[in-house]
């Protein structure tokens, strides 16, 4: 994933809904997005992320919903 800006482009598709959390590498190769926001912009993300930008080749997206936290925008890792 790190080829086609997966991360970036997560930031660039939050940013705009006013979503805030990350998207950062994890050890073993995945991408861990944490989003928090009004539920039709988590919704629009939930949706973009099965497919993710242009030439990713997404596998697999798992979901779990954890309790909201504070952050200031949206950022990568």
């Amino acid at each position: 994933m790190q080829g086609v800006f997966f991360r970036d482009s997560t930031r660039r598709f939050a940013e705009p809904l006013d979503i805030c959390g990350h998207a950062i590498n994890l050890p073993n190769g995945d991408v861990e997005v944490r989003a928090c926001g009004e539920p039709a912009a988590i919704e629009m993300l939930r949706s973009w992320l099965a497919d993710g930008p242009p030439m990713a080749n997404v596998t697999r997206v798992s979901e779990e919903i954890i309790e909201p936290f504070e952050s200031d925008g949206f950022s990568t890792g």
